[in-house]
């Protein structure tokens, strides 16, 4: 039967936080999902711990892509393989608490929303909790153009109504990118404020890289969305303020 949601999760080395990410899918209130998770190479026991998990629930899909493409590879090749109507995502050292989904979509259906997102609360590696990350009721295309206020883990998107939507196939900031894609065509996106989602804080992400993640974003604004340099000069300090500022949080 077709799942309601395919929940999407790139997997790139990500044994230590993996089952926790996988359990929090399982898990979930509103069981009528797939999990397809798209190992990106992996080197450490990734694959193997998915293989025992896709043995064990059917629900379970993995995608094995071979060497290392990236994520935004990695999240297209779950998007094409998706059966679902809702497209979710998560990625593989963040977890959802066990009512997401069920949360969620009621949100999406009572706003009549094509695209959604939550709050979410930061996490640390020894899995303390961190600060909470709240966010606005709704969003538009230019306000996603000055900061992404969307974080991956959290969102959702209508895909019977977009019809599947894939990530840019850049580097990094490719989830700002699809946001950005939809938002063109759509209204606005509308924010749960409910912390449903752990966004886990790693020394070794790319995220953490705060100079790295600078440098991808203005990328984006360039060759993505294909602003003029004034442009890009303008939003991208705005951006960098809005950035510190999370830092703090």
């Amino acid at each position: 039967m077709t799942p309601a949601v395919s929940v999407v999760m790139p997997s790139y080395n990500s044994a230590r936080f993996l089952r926790a990410a996988v359990d929090s899918v399982l898990g979930q209130t509103y069981a009528d999902l797939e999990l397809i998770v798209a190992d990106d190479g992996s080197t450490d026991d990734s694959l193997a711990l998915l293989r025992e998990y896709e043995s064990r629930d059917s629900r379970v899909r993995v995608l094995a892509l071979g060497q290392r493409q990236g994520p935004a590879v990695a999240r297209n090749a779950g998007i094409r393989a998706a059966n679902g109507s809702f497209i979710a995502f998560l990625d593989s050292d963040d977890a959802w608490l066990p009512a997401k989904l069920e949360r969620h979509l009621e949100f999406m259906r009572k706003n009549d929303a094509v695209l959604s997102y939550t709050s979410y609360r930061k996490i640390q590696e020894d899995d303390s909790l961190g600060g909470l990350v709240d966010v606005p009721s709704r969003v538009d295309y230019h306000a996603m153009l000055y900061t992404n206020s969307i974080g991956c883990s959290t969102a959702i998107y209508d895909a019977t109504r977009l019809g599947k939507v894939y990530f840019p196939d850049i580097i990094r900031r490719q989830d700002h990118g699809l946001w950005l894609g939809i938002l063109r065509k759509q209204r606005e996106a509308h924010g749960l404020s409910e912390p449903l989602t752990l966004y886990r804080i790693r020394k070794s992400s790319v995220s953490s890289n705060k100079l790295v993640a600078a440098a991808y974003q203005w990328q984006l604004y360039r060759r993505v969305v294909g602003l003029s340099f004034a442009s890009t000069l303008i939003h991208f300090a705005v951006y960098f303020y809005s950035g510190v500022r999370k830092m703090r949080m």
